[in-house]
């Protein structure tokens, strides 16, 4: 039997609402069995931020998917050295599952950049990918991407942690919690 399984990857500094909702509405419209969240070492498109550690991160996840059996946080891009590339993590999963179809879900923003992944030609062939509407984001790219619809939001987690004090109605309760006990984002 074949798995159907997403995976949501980002540096989730910190994860928030809209996180939540796009894998919340890919398991649902895609009938996908559960979704992994892939929180990113150095993702090769951004520049570290600098602002959380990665166990931070990882606890910041755990508190947003706890009690939703569904979701769990594979920490392999954490523990590898170097760059983060999708194509290296997917491979090493293929191997592991080779009786599993992956989802790998992308905001809409990111579907822009999809040809200039490492190695995206193999990528596409390894994975389906998932595009999440974004407002302002209708990309065309030579690639296969299923798109999925969710209610249009602008959360981004660098506008949270620009604007750390008025944030919490963007954040899961217990992950504001954990930012507000731990001073993250905020002046120390």
């Amino acid at each position: 039997m074949t798995h159907k399984v997403g995976i949501l990857g980002g540096t989730f500094d910190p994860p928030h609402l809209a996180h939540l909702r796009m894998a919340e509405e890919a398991k649902k419209q895609l009938g996908l069995e559960k979704i992994l969240f892939l929180p990113n070492k150095i993702p090769p498109h951004k520049h570290i931020s600098g602002m959380a550690s990665s166990d931070e991160r990882v606890e910041m996840l755990q508190q947003m998917i706890e009690g939703i059996d569904s979701f769990e946080i594979d920490t392999r891009e954490l523990m590898r050295a170097g760059k983060s590339y999708t194509y290296d993590t997917m491979r090493d999963m293929i191997s592991e599952q080779p009786d599993t179809d992956f989802y790998f879900i992308i905001g809409g923003d990111m579907v822009e950049y999809l040809p200039k992944w490492y190695h995206i030609d193999d990528l596409v062939k390894m994975v389906t990918f998932v595009g999440v509407n974004r407002p302002l984001y209708q990309p065309e790219v030579p690639y296969d991407v299923v798109k999925i619809d969710m209610p249009e939001t602008t959360i981004s987690s660098t506008e949270i942690r620009n604007d750390i004090e008025h944030a919490e109605a963007f954040l899961p309760e217990k992950v504001w919690s954990y930012i507000k006990e731990h001073q993250l984002y905020g002046k120390k």
